[in-house]
Formats: structure tokens, sequence, C-alpha cells
């Protein structure tokens, strides 16, 4: 039996993207842009919605949504927890400051350390918070972040550091990054 005469030529492509995000250096990469339409078509019938950076170098899968806001449920939501929301907006700024300044212009790819991150992070926490527990759990809410997609973890040097995936733009997106910031500012007024 030949499985390549059963299946579609984007088979390979709409697995990927079930998966996760698909970056521009997957192998699936130009079948995904080749067949873009007729992968919408295909996921459009489970509920879901192609979305396509080219720019970016990434594509990922949408669920769709109704009037109310409702959706199939194929992929649960799940909430991130106080620390891991801290996080993802400390991430989305790092990669907001990178790309509006000038001297990384022509570079694609953020990256930062869990130690820049540590320090980062304790920017934005409350004075009463409990820093030292956040602290020595950061490496928890960074695997999470990794396996939510947000982070991509790699080696340089045999020490570890982390590339802020650009998919986080589209998870958070400018006006959350604000309205957060408010937030925790009223938050930390208040303890």
């Amino acid at each position: 039996m030949n499985l390549e005469s059963y299946i579609t030529p984007y088979a390979r492509a709409v697995v990927c993207l079930l998966k996760g995000a698909v970056n521009a250096s997957d192998r699936c990469w130009n079948d995904l842009l080749h067949y873009q339409s007729e992968i919408q078509k295909y996921v459009a019938q489970i509920g879901l919605e192609l979305i396509v950076k080219r720019d970016e170098g990434f594509a990922y899968l949408k669920q769709m949504t109704d009037e109310g806001g409702n959706t199939l449920g194929l992929i649960p939501r799940k909430p991130l927890g106080f620390e891991c929301s801290v996080l993802a907006i400390v991430l989305r700024e790092m990669l907001e400051e990178f790309d509006s300044n000038l001297d990384e212009l022509y570079a694609a790819e953020c990256y930062v350390t869990d130690k820049a991150l540590k320090e980062r992070i304790e920017l934005f926490l409350p004075e009463r918070f409990n820093r030292v527990k956040l602290l020595n759990e950061l490496d928890t809410y960074i695997a999470r972040m990794v396996q939510l997609g947000f982070l991509i973890e790699k080696r340089q040097d045999n020490a570890v550091c982390y590339q802020i995936h650009r998919i986080i733009k589209e998870k958070v997106t400018l006006d959350q990054l604000v309205e957060f910031k408010k937030k925790l500012e009223s938050y930390v007024e208040s303890v």
C-alpha cells in the first residue's frame, strides 16, 4: 500500500499545523504556502482558520468563533495564571522593544536568557509579592512558555537561551499589553 496515493499533497503541512505553529524553517513551510487556500478550506470544515504571517515567518491554526465567542472547542482554552501571564507580558514587551530598536534593525530573532527574564520580571511584581518563590519557580513558568510555543529553547556555547517566538504578538496584542500593565499598576497600588 502506497500511503502517498491516499493522502492529499498538503497533508503533512496540516499535520504539522495541528501540532503547533509552523515556522519558515520547517520542511512543510513551502507546501503550506503552495497549498494555502486548499489547507484553509480543509481546516475550515472543523472550525479552524489558517493564519499565515509570511513576513514574520510562521503560520498557525486559530479556532473560528461565532458572534457569541463560541467555538467547537477543538483547541482547549487554559488560563495561564498570574505568573505565566506576567511572563507572557514581559516577553511581548521585550519583543516590541527589540522590533523598535534601530540597532537590531537587521536581526530577525529576539533572544533572551533566563537571567534577563528574572531581572525583567522583577520590575513587574508588587513590593509585597513573594519574589523568592516566583524566582525559584521561574524555570517552571519558562518551561510552560516553551510548551505553549512562546519561547524556543536554544543552546549556544553550552548555555541555554530562548528565542521569543513571534506568535506571541498574535496571542498578546499591544492593547492587551497596555490593559494588563494598567491592571498590574492598580493591583500594585492596592497592595
